[in-house]
């Protein structure tokens, strides 16, 4: 375990990623001397330099001069010039999940939320409820949360509430008192060669659990429910049937296609809540997270009141705006088949016309492995717009197109329209001149399709 007060410079490659910027600024109000560097610039960087970090735009040695400590994050390679010039000087070097390790161990309530889906919302509903109830969380979240005006926040308590990642195994070096595994599933097939090693990570993950803390698992997943089943830890069981200790019941959406439902414990009713995000898969993060929270000794009416006001977080059903034709325009963060049938799933039960869905590929690697899960994810959308894969980390020596998704697609449903345009212009003109009034757009993926939500809006406020 890393002694965090041996070091007084500490430079981070990836300072501008969601995870790696928030040990970053953990780091500035600890009064540490902070550079990194970043291959561009971003409101990211920007703050980080308001709060007095030095950030380099683009990888070079000379940049961790002065450096005792460098951490890098999972996007980077080892034939990084900084990280090898720490390695030749004797620089400490280590990745960004060992210094948060580090960091979660001196806190004596540490809550790591895991599961290949939902880690940012049910994060930022636990971080939300125990700061609405003065408890004052350090939070780490893998979103934007207004509440809290970042993705970071250094609170004053022994709490701590952070997501796990799975990916590159980065989990296992976490030291959580409280797990949460929300579900599991195939993902990040670059590195895990299949289920059965995500499985085995996950388990792993579910062995960190001290004796005297807790796992609260989704006892719906087969794959959860195979760890837990012979784990020598105290365990807490949530999701939708009477043998969980927690679960929902008596679901309804409201005429805005937001959920309400029961929550009961071990058969006596608790409450009932009224989600202000849509999505059955939403039911299952806010009843991980009563769970949670209730095991805290939250007040149950803290716990609900939270719930009922969280509006998510950015790109997670973010509705963007609405146009002068009354089609409304949302953004999701969901690449990941299991995420998209999700949240086109919760977009049907909000009123509207036709369902436009607007995606992006994320990574080589993934549209090939989960090909023909993504082909059938579509079902609920009545069109289809497809662009370039969002190469992320990537080089395309699969040689693999999203003009094959669409014509996979359209094999898989004959009847829809789908189509494809590498050009975000092109769909934003498009989309203007065929939604009809009452339309419900989603731009969807984890790059960069968002500008396409804001171009159209643009559009339209000028037209």
């Amino acid at each position: 375990m890393l002694n965090l007060s041996d070091f007084k410079h500490i430079h981070c490659i990836g300072i501008g990623g969601i995870g790696l910027s928030a040990i970053a600024e953990i780091f500035l109000y600890r009064g540490y001397k902070v550079s990194g560097s970043d291959m561009k610039e971003s409101e990211i960087t920007d703050k980080l330099m308001r709060k007095g970090a030095q950030v380099f735009l683009g990888h070079r040695e000379k940049n961790i001069e002065g450096t005792d400590l460098v951490i890098y994050s999972s996007a980077v390679s080892q034939d990084n010039p900084e990280l090898k010039g720490a390695l030749e000087k004797g620089i400490k070097a280590v990745s960004r999940a060992e210094v948060l390790g580090s960091l979660m161990d001196e806190y004596k309530s540490s809550i790591a939320v895991s599961g290949t889906h939902g880690k940012t919302t049910t994060t930022s509903m636990i971080s939300l409820i125990l700061e609405n109830s003065q408890k004052s969380p350090t939070i780490l979240v893998g979103g934007n949360l207004s509440e809290i005006n970042g993705n970071v926040k250094v609170g004053s308590s022994d709490y701590f509430v952070t997501e796990a990642c799975e990916y590159m195994d980065s989990f296992l070096k976490l030291k959580p008192n409280i797990e949460i595994i929300l579900n599991i599933d195939s993902d990040h097939l670059d590195y895990f060669k299949d289920i059965e090693h995500i499985v085995s990570s996950f388990s792993k993950f579910a062995n960190l659990v001290p004796k005297d803390g807790m796992l609260i698992a989704y006892d719906a997943n087969p794959f959860v429910s195979s760890i837990i089943e012979n784990l020598n830890k105290n365990v807490i069981t949530f999701g939708f049937n009477e043998r969980c200790d927690y679960y929902a019941t008596d679901i309804k959406f409201n005429s805005l296609g937001l959920p309400e439902f029961k929550v009961n414990n071990r058969g006596k009713e608790l409450c009932e809540i009224h989600l202000s995000v849509p999505g059955e898969h939403n039911i299952a993060n806010a009843v991980a997270a009563f769970s949670c929270c209730h095991y805290l000794g939250i007040d149950i009416s803290n716990i609900v009141s939270t719930l009922e006001s969280y509006n998510g977080t950015q790109r997670r059903f973010d509705v963007i705006g609405v146009t002068k034709d009354n089609i409304k325009v949302v953004d999701d963060y969901a690449h990941h088949p299991t995420e998209i049938k999700a949240t086109l799933k919760a977009a049907q039960n909000i009123p509207h016309n036709n369902l436009w869905c607007l995606f992006q590929p994320h990574t080589y690697t993934r549209t090939l492995a989960l090909f023909d899960d993504f082909a059938e994810s579509f079902e609920a959308a009545d069109k289809i717009i497809m662009t370039e894969i969002y190469a992320a980390r990537e080089k395309n020596i699969y040689k693999i197109s999203a003009k094959e998704l669409v014509n996979e697609i359209k094999r898989v449903y004959p009847k829809k329209e789908v189509y494809f345009f590498s050009d975000f212009n092109e769909i934003a003109n498009f989309v203007i001149n065929n939604a009809e009034n009452n339309d419900l757009v989603i731009t969807m993926g984890a790059g960069d399709i968002y500008k396409v939500a804001e171009i159209i809006l643009e559009k339209d406020r000028h037209s």
